[in-house]
């Protein structure tokens, strides 16, 4: 028998119904891929498993009032904000807490952010769909997948400085739309 093959919108509809397959396809569709870009950024294994459990904890926990357009675009977004706190955590609370208050502080403002990354993430989503296609390609794949640009030549069989010029259009585009917002998604 063969298996069938649903394309991602038909994933998110069967995720937000609480289907476990469509989020265990999802999960190995992008496990590996968002493993690297925390990966990448934390260089840590443990650090970057857990932070992609984190998210895809997350997902399924919110799956029914998440309005998701693009999954590899949300994932990495979540990837990069995950990451983000993180780090941040990190830097202001280098060594274990004894403190009972701290740990519940951690968890208001995660919340608060996690409000303000969910309609960043939805507007760099809709702006990133009325790209043009191959400028979306470019600005996915190098500013959402941590990929460098000549790689993204290489696999759009385009030369490097044409996929610069598709970077560049894509972040005026979106700069221009998203305006301050935009610095701190593109400086990460």
């Amino acid at each position: 028998m063969a298996a069938v093959i649903y394309n991602e919108q038909e994933l998110l509809v069967r995720l937000k119904q609480g289907d476990e397959s469509a989020f265990t396809a999802l999960y190995s569709t992008y496990w590996k891929p968002l493993y690297f870009l925390a990966y990448k950024h934390l260089q840590s294994s443990q650090t970057a498993e857990e932070i992609v459990q984190e998210v895809f904890l997350t997902l399924w926990e919110k799956r029914a009032i998440l309005t998701i357009h693009s999954p590899g675009i949300y994932l990495a977004a979540m990837i990069r904000y995950t990451v983000y706190r993180h780090i941040a955590r990190e830097k202001k609370y280098p060594v274990k807490h004894t403190d009972a208050a701290a740990p519940s502080q951690l968890l208001s403002e995660e919340a608060s952010q996690t409000i303000d990354h969910k309609l960043l993430f939805d507007m760099v989503a809709k702006l990133s769909a009325r790209l043009p296609e191959k400028c979306r390609m470019v600005f996915i794949n190098n500013k959402l997948l941590d990929q460098p640009i000549q790689q993204i030549a290489e696999q759009m069989n385009i030369s490097t400085r044409t996929a610069e010029a598709h970077l560049s259009k894509a972040l005026k585009i979106m700069r221009s739309n998203l305006g301050n917002v935009s610095s701190f998604f593109f400086i990460f």
